[in-house]
């Protein structure tokens, strides 16, 4: 028989398997996160710090931040830098998973600009000088948008997607590239996966992160094409995958078959909940249908929509208190204060009940990036002084 959860039952097994309930979440430290999450999206944009940071912060609280950059980038190599559902920090063991994409790119054999002739001197100059830079290799742009990438920019990126050179560091931002020989340790490299084999082990691994997924999940967090989604389906029938079939009331049409850990499901989840700020970029609201269908909660990142048009803000960051999310914030920062550009509460929260978690979030969230002063522009003036009142 199929096992049937509460909507309720499934929220909090997802928050768990996300790390944001139980006081196991937060043994191991940004280390033990990555590898409970499997994948941690990288972006460009910082407000508060970057998404990849906020992503350890939400789960662990005031973690030093030297702690989570070494987490990801260090020697020998923790982690790497590849494509799961978008471009993500991964563990260095996973490196074998992904020969099914590295693959799928060499027969492509383009990425979204055309491979230049020179990869191969390109190569060469990893080979004989690396690690390298783009700024090694003769600079990352042509001088046009962020988008007119130089010969050697796209090359270099060719040689990441196809698994000739491999990111595990980064200079600031800059990401140092080497031969994946060097840096990959060899039992990893000598592994040779098919891609069912390569589908059906990130399945499992996408399922135990995310604790109670639809097809439709598992597709969303590893980015599969067609062709892998057949072989996604074969896998969770056959159970090469080790997930198992679970309904979960509410959840209707593509979704009332989900899939779920074996062990997720061995006891119920328990233990203090996370009040936190949580990155547009998070694994637990990544994928809007998912954070709709689970929390109720239509999110958008607005950071590339015309400023006039925006509704709840720039980098609007979910609110999570509870098990729920109960507002949004579009936060700043300015010197030494933190500034909640403007806050939100969901439909149906009460400005007196919301008022204590959201102080928390804001304060610890100031905090942690080392602001003293709190000013809130926008908000409705009632909750607004309320927050500033806990927080005093």
């Amino acid at each position: 028989m199929t096992l049937t959860l509460s909507a309720d039952e499934a929220r909090r097994i997802i928050l768990r398997a996300q790390g944001f309930l139980g006081a196991d979440a937060r043994r191991g430290g940004a280390t033990a996160t990555l590898r409970r999450l499997g994948a941690v999206q990288l972006d460009t944009i910082s407000v508060l710090a970057r998404s990849h940071e906020l992503v350890a912060y939400a789960r662990l609280g005031a973690v030093g931040r030297q702690k989570v950059e070494r987490a990801y980038w260090d020697e020998p190599a923790r982690a790497f830098e590849y494509w799961c559902h978008a471009a993500c920090v991964l563990p260095i063991e996973d490196w074998p998973l992904y020969a099914f994409r590295r693959r799928a790119f060499r027969e492509r054999k383009y990425r979204w600009h055309e491979v230049p002739p020179t990869v191969d001197k390109v190569l060469e100059k990893v080979r004989e000088s690396g690690p390298v830079t783009t700024t090694d290799i003769g600079g990352a742009k042509n001088g046009g948008p962020w988008w007119d990438w130089s010969d050697s920019k796209i090359a270099i990126e060719w040689l990441l997607d196809t698994g000739e050179v491999v990111c595990t560091r980064r200079v600031g931002w800059r990401r140092v590239y080497d031969l994946a020989e060097r840096a990959v340790p060899a039992h990893l490299l000598a592994e040779d996966l098919s891609d069912a084999e390569c589908v059906a082990r990130l399945a499992r691994l996408a399922g135990r992160a995310l604790g109670v997924a639809t097809r439709a999940d598992l597709v969303d967090f590893l980015r599969l094409n067609a062709a892998h989604s057949r072989i996604l389906d074969a896998a969770l029938l056959d159970g090469a995958t080790g997930l198992v079939p679970v309904q979960v009331a509410g959840w209707t049409g593509r979704s009332a078959t989900a899939w779920a850990d074996p062990a997720a499901l061995e006891t119920a989840p328990r233990g203090r909940h996370r009040t936190t700020l949580l990155s547009p970029f998070d694994s637990l609201i990544w994928d809007r249908a998912r954070t709709a269908r689970v929390f109720g909660f239509n999110h958008r990142l607005e950071a590339y929509v015309p400023k006039d048009k925006r509704v709840h803000g720039y980098f609007t960051m979910p609110v999570l208190t509870g098990g729920r999310l109960i507002a949004r914030v579009d936060p700043a920062r300015e010197g030494s204060t933190l500034i909640a550009r403007q806050i939100g509460l969901e439909p149906g929260i009460d400005p007196r009940k919301a008022a204590e978690p959201l102080a928390t979030a804001l304060y610890e969230a100031a905090t942690w990036v080392g602001c003293d002063n709190l000013h809130i522009d926008r908000a409705d003036p009632s909750l607004r002084e309320a927050i500033l009142t806990t927080i005093l």
